[in-house]
């Protein structure tokens, strides 16, 4: 389905990022992924995309540094002759109530989670406005939809990136270009799997299919909204999270 296609994915080493770079090479697309710091699982994750017949290199890029990712971004293009889909999935987490959230708590994850969205796309998007075709798939939350608790700065770049995304496929429409969001609930990752017993019965209680997600799961909407099938959706939010925000 996806035969050929150059896909650039940021925060790719584990978890979501990881699943989405192997559905996607198993559809045909080539990869091209940050990580931050892990090597071993970057050098992984290569090596797991060329078994599968496809070319993929990883990148030590900052999603916050504008100037690394433009550089990223450029090496890809000429690496692999071209870029098709962006996919938006770096992010971190620093829960704190507010009264004792600090600056650096607070500006680290919106240079991370929402500022890394722009730098990524805003890098891209000149290309795919010149070949007349593009597709950009951000990873936010519910967390941006519905908000949680202790989560003010992740819910606020989470829900900064719905509404850049809505902005975005306004936009670059008439280009060709699609512009789509997935928020994801809670997502078995290693995010997730140190929650105390209390929180992870607290949070299964509000889910109405009563589990976490699979990272496969949410690869697999990616999946979608990068092919064809999906030509004529641009500018939404596919809520992928069992149910929780429906409370």
């Amino acid at each position: 389905m996806l035969k050929d296609k150059i896909a650039i994915i940021s925060g790719a080493s584990r978890g979501i990022g990881r699943a989405i770079a192997l559905e996607l090479a198993k559809e045909g697309c080539h990869i091209s992924f940050s990580f931050r710091s892990n090597v071993v699982e970057a050098k992984k994750l290569e090596e797991e995309i060329s078994k599968l017949g496809r070319k993929a290199k990883a990148y030590c890029v900052d999603i916050k540094d504008y100037d690394a990712v433009t550089n990223w971004v450029n090496q890809t293009k000429e690496h692999f002759q071209g870029l098709d889909i962006v996919v938006n999935n770096a992010g971190i987490i620093k829960d704190k109530a507010l009264m004792f959230m600090e600056k650096a708590d607070w500006q680290e994850v919106i240079d991370t989670n929402l500022t890394g969205v722009y730098n990524l796309s805003h890098a891209a998007i000149i290309g795919f406005m010149k070949q007349k075709s593009g597709n950009i798939i951000n990873i936010s939350s519910v967390s941006g939809i519905i908000g949680l608790p202790k989560q003010s700065n992740y819910s606020a770049s989470k829900a900064g990136m719905i509404g850049f995304t809505k902005a975005l496929a306004r936009e670059v429409g008439p280009y060709n270009i699609r512009v789509n969001a997935i928020a994801a609930g809670f997502i078995e990752t290693d995010m997730t799997k140190d929650f105390k017993e209390t929180l992870r019965n607290k949070m299964l209680a509000q889910i109405p299919l009563a589990r976490f997600g699979k990272a496969e799961e949410v690869a697999k909407a990616v999946k979608f909204l990068a092919g064809d099938a999906s030509n004529y959706i641009t500018g939404q939010v596919v809520v992928i999270d069992g149910g929780l925000a429906m409370y």
